[in-house]
């Protein structure tokens, strides 16, 4: 993928922020001479493909100054939303934030730039580590939590029990759901 270079910018600084080491960010620009970078130079950042999404259960709480693999996962998500953070750098700059802000307020989430539980899964990430729609066992659908929600309540609505509830999403803790959270709920 692309890369403009910024102020600042460095072969090993480029590589800690993608992941990546610094032989395979030089293999991919042969001819680019990493002492000599300059402010508006373009070049290329080796991927295996689109940068997966976070893995399901971390959705770290990012805000301007964040760096790293996550931040460029977020601008992907942001960018593929209709919402432009600037260059896909990992960095959570002016333009990033903005971005998040915009995406939040179209969302009807509190527009204050922070990513957190509720922006990530307002972009499609499922934070809960539990299932995402359509992935849930036989015999049971997948429901997402709503505010107020409980297990009991859940149960008492859906005509089955806590327990079963329990056994159907493992590693679920009844006491942190979080809205937004996807889990499965036994058919009676």
């Amino acid at each position: 993928m692309p890369y403009t270079i910024k102020a600042g910018d460095t072969f090993y600084r480029i590589a800690q922020t993608y992941g990546i080491t610094v032989d395979a960010l030089m293999q991919a620009n042969p001819g680019v001479n990493p002492d000599r970078l300059f402010i508006g130079q373009v070049i290329c950042i080796p991927t295996s493909g689109p940068t997966p999404p976070p893995t399901p259960g971390s959705c770290p709480t990012l805000r301007q100054g964040s760096r790293g693999a996550d931040v460029v996962r977020l601008q992907q998500l942001l960018l593929g939303h209709g919402f432009n953070p600037g260059a896909i750098d990992g960095i959570f700059g002016p333009n990033t934030h903005s971005a998040v802000v915009a995406f939040q307020r179209s969302r009807g989430l509190t527009p204050d730039g922070i990513v957190g539980i509720n922006t990530w899964t307002a972009l499609g990430v499922n934070c809960s580590g539990g299932p995402t729609p359509g992935h849930c066992p036989a015999g049971t659908f997948a429901y997402t939590i709503r505010s107020g929600d409980t297990l009991y309540i859940l149960a008492q609505r859906y005509r089955t029990t806590v327990d079963a509830i329990m056994r159907v999403n493992p590693g679920i803790n009844p006491n942190n759901l979080q809205i937004g959270q996807v889990i499965c709920i036994p058919q009676q």
